[in-house]
């Protein structure tokens, strides 16, 4: 395969952390249309032929994808990927789609499939099931049912419901504990309903989410309240376009993929880093109209980064 690949790496001179003024360079697995590992040099160094929604590099090389449903699989499917090529199925998604598939520490897999029962499971590296609970999402849109659902260290679940607009935190019986609101406030002329795509707990217990329609990331502290916004005032450009994943990197950075970055410039980028105080340090463009669902970033100026990734 040949892709179209314009790596720009952008320079500031910042304080944040440790970054100093030099370039900063990263390597990645992107999943979406395409799917693919890039080095820190702009080249890709492995490639996957089916399309995807979400994955990960594990510290021993394995790969996990969720897939997007196809003639292969017609709901979607999680299979692992050892560091020698070798594939095996996970699980076989049961209804319209597999939206997430997040590998834990304990070696158990954290699914959520959509379709008329949409539900989360855990299940083992055999795929038996070991925790299962419905989702208390909208029932009529299969495919704006849930994104990026996430285990957390406690043994609860975050999901992000679209159209639900909420993430919605769980506990292992599907009792629902809390919900994020991400709908924009204001009257009821006024309102935006944004979508949550991706919702990361990080820090003292805040919750980073990407909402696609509304194009913002939003922060929330442990007692609910927004706490810090990005929109596309604080970019050099329209920038968010769709923005699905986001990774929170160690430094406290984050970076964001813009689903649909390029498909009113090509060159904008589909993914970017941002400091806490805004400031971009990088940025990644495909040319593409469209096309990186979620990521993981793999290395930081060639150090491998910490295990799991906040994602």
């Amino acid at each position: 395969m040949k892709y179209s690949l314009l790596l720009t790496t952008l320079v500031f001179s910042l304080s944040w952390n440790t970054l100093s003024a030099e370039d900063v360079t990263h390597s990645f697995l992107a999943c979406g249309q395409k799917t693919y590992i890039m080095d820190d040099q702009g080249k890709m160094s492995w490639t996957y032929p089916s399309a995807t929604r979400d994955g990960y590099v594990l510290e021993d090389g394995t790969i996990i994808l969720t897939l997007n449903k196809s003639k292969r699989y017609g709901g979607g499917a999680v299979v692992r990927i050892s560091s020698d090529g070798k594939e095996t199925l996970v699980w076989k998604g049961t209804q319209s789609e597999v939206n997430s598939a997040q590998p834990t520490s304990n070696g158990t897999f954290v699914i959520t499939e959509a379709g008329i029962s949409p539900r989360l499971l855990e299940v083992d590296a055999e795929g038996e099931v070991l925790v299962e609970f419905p989702l208390a999402c909208q029932k009529k849109n299969h495919h704006m049912q849930t994104r990026m659902a996430r285990k957390l260290p406690d043994g609860t679940y975050l999901a992000p419901h679209l159209l639900n607009f909420a993430v919605f935190h769980y506990d292992s019986d599907g009792k629902v504990l809390s919900t994020f609101d991400t709908t924009v406030p204001g009257d009821s002329e006024h309102e935006i309903h944004t979508w949550p795509f991706t919702a990361i707990r990080h820090g003292d217990g805040n919750t980073l989410v990407c909402c696609t329609h509304g194009n913002r990331v939003i922060d929330f502290d442990a007692a609910g309240k927004v706490v810090w916004t990005l929109t596309n005032e604080d970019l050099p450009g329209d920038w968010l376009q769709d923005p699905c994943g986001s990774q929170v990197l160690p430094n406290g950075n984050i970076v964001i993929t813009s689903y649909a970055g390029g498909r009113v410039d090509p060159q904008a980028p589909k993914m970017f880093e941002v400091t806490p105080a805004k400031d971009v340090v990088w940025t990644y463009s495909d040319g593409q109209k469209v096309g990186i669902h979620h990521f993981q970033i793999l290395t930081s100026n060639g150090q491998r980064l910490t295990q799991p990734p906040q994602k």
